[in-house]
């Protein structure tokens, strides 16, 4: 991520709340300043595959009232754990089914400030599937146009249809790191 990030402590619930205030508008993701990785325990959780999405894109909206809502799309076939039969796998029907779902999208459909933070509401659509989750986004870096934030979430796989684990070594949560940098549009 380019950018600075703020050493002083994290903001609490009221300074979130005038952060919302204030950047009411719409909001545009910064491809180039914003990442979506993945990590999954493998072999019996002895070791971590990682990966990541190299094409993402998203807006989101603040409403004058603080409300929060966004979405992030996701280029399915765009992951790059760095093994090429691995990623062919995973875009294959066993995982991600980028043939008939190309794109994994995440919609925020809520926002609240709460410890120093913002409790998210969303859903997260993958592999013809959707689950709604609840996940912690931490404000990184804040200026009048332009925030980073930063999110970690965990998903069940299995939720996706993405079953595939011979012996069970694979695990079947996936944890979501992303770094969004949003600009005022």
């Amino acid at each position: 991520m380019s950018g600075t990030t703020d050493s002083s402590p994290s903001p609490d619930s009221s300074d979130i709340s005038a952060l919302l205030r204030e950047g009411a508008g719409r909001w545009a993701l910064d491809p180039a300043s914003s990442r979506v990785e993945f990590r999954v325990k493998h072999f019996w959780h002895a070791i971590t595959v990682h990966g990541r999405f190299d094409r993402i894109e998203g807006e989101g909206t603040v409403a004058a009232d603080g409300a929060v809502s966004g979405q992030l799309r996701i280029d399915a076939a765009s992951l790059d754990t760095r093994n090429r039969q691995r990623d062919k796998h995973l875009r294959s029907a066993d995982f991600f089914d980028v043939e008939h779902h190309p794109q994994v999208i995440v919609t925020v459909t809520g926002a609240r400030p709460a410890d120093g933070a913002l409790a998210c509401q969303a859903t997260v659509e993958a592999a013809g599937q959707s689950e709604r989750l609840e996940f912690t986004a931490r404000i990184e870096d804040a200026a009048p146009d332009a925030v980073s934030v930063r999110a970690e979430l965990v998903v069940d796989r299995t939720t996706f249809g993405m079953t595939w684990s011979p012996l069970r070594m694979a695990s079947r949560y996936a944890k979501g790191i992303v770094v969004a940098r949003l600009v005022r549009s």
